[in-house]
């Protein structure tokens, strides 16, 4: 049965503000399906990216968060992870002295010795042969598995070890937290050749992103429009066209006439 994460009437603030920052999201992303969410900043998107991996800095004060129909919101942030989600972040951190292949070995060990405590990890011979097979699949150097994770790492490398990370723990549902942020055309299209390999019957993917041009190179099946911590748009792949034409401004207008409306 194919995955489905399903968020119901979302609302969601900054740990120790009153302020909602999420004011009623409702979105259904199945596996298979790939999703772009845009909007301007501070709209909510990445507050809604932290709020389904479970960051404790942000607080759920209403709705709920159903991944087939189990609750994500009672789970702590490494179980969301071994029950199939993922987050790309957009702004990865540094691990000096963890390489990237003990990182993801590690990874993996976890979530093997939480399904099975007398589990003993994963062989070193299973999983370099399994990290050769993912590095060659994303066109990625081996000699990059070698590095410290995030240390001196450019923009793109940041984004690919991300990508790299998606690969390895094959999740259902993936969300992408403005992956193509600070990357140039080069990047961005070696990031999203790795992402397009990736999506596909078994895995789904919420995009988030402010710029046309990622939507150049990963196609999605439905694109959503973030205001004020609401979807309040939602259309198929040309509703991004007529952003990039349009800018935000028709959004807001169209956003505010409703809100009068409902006064």
């Amino acid at each position: 049965m194919a995955a489905t994460l399903e968020i119901r009437n979302l609302h969601a603030s900054v740990d120790g503000d009153e302020s909602l920052i999420l004011r009623g999201v409702d979105l259904t992303v199945k596996e298979g399906e790939i999703h772009a969410l845009m909007g301007p900043n501070g709209s909510g998107k990445s507050t809604l990216a932290n709020v389904l991996m479970g960051n404790p800095a942000y607080e759920v004060q209403a709705g709920a968060v159903l991944l087939d129909d189990a609750d994500v919101l009672e789970m702590e942030p490494d179980e969301r992870s071994r029950a199939g989600l993922f987050l790309a972040f957009q702004y990865p951190v540094a691990i000096p002295g963890v390489t990237v292949a003990n990182f993801l070995r590690h990874a993996i060990n976890a979530r093997m010795k939480a399904e099975d405590p007398e589990s003993k990890g994963i062989s070193i011979p299973k999983f370099a042969r399994m990290m050769r097979q993912k590095m060659t699949q994303l066109h990625i150097d081996h000699n990059f598995a070698g590095r410290y994770l995030n240390e001196g790492f450019s923009g793109g490398e940041k984004k690919r070890a991300e990508v790299l990370q998606m690969a390895v723990l094959e999740p259902r549902i993936a969300v992408l937290d403005e992956t193509d942020s600070g990357l140039d055309i080069d990047a961005l299209r070696i990031v999203a050749d790795g992402v397009n390999s990736l999506t596909g019957p078994s895995m789904g993917a919420l995009v988030i992103t402010h710029y046309q041009r990622m939507l150049n190179y990963i196609k999605p099946d439905f694109v959503h429009v973030m205001y004020d911590g609401r979807l309040v748009e939602s259309g198929g792949p040309e509703l991004a066209h007529e952003l990039e034409e349009k800018g935000y401004e028709w959004i807001r207008e169209k956003h505010e006439a409703m809100t009068q409306a409902l006064v």
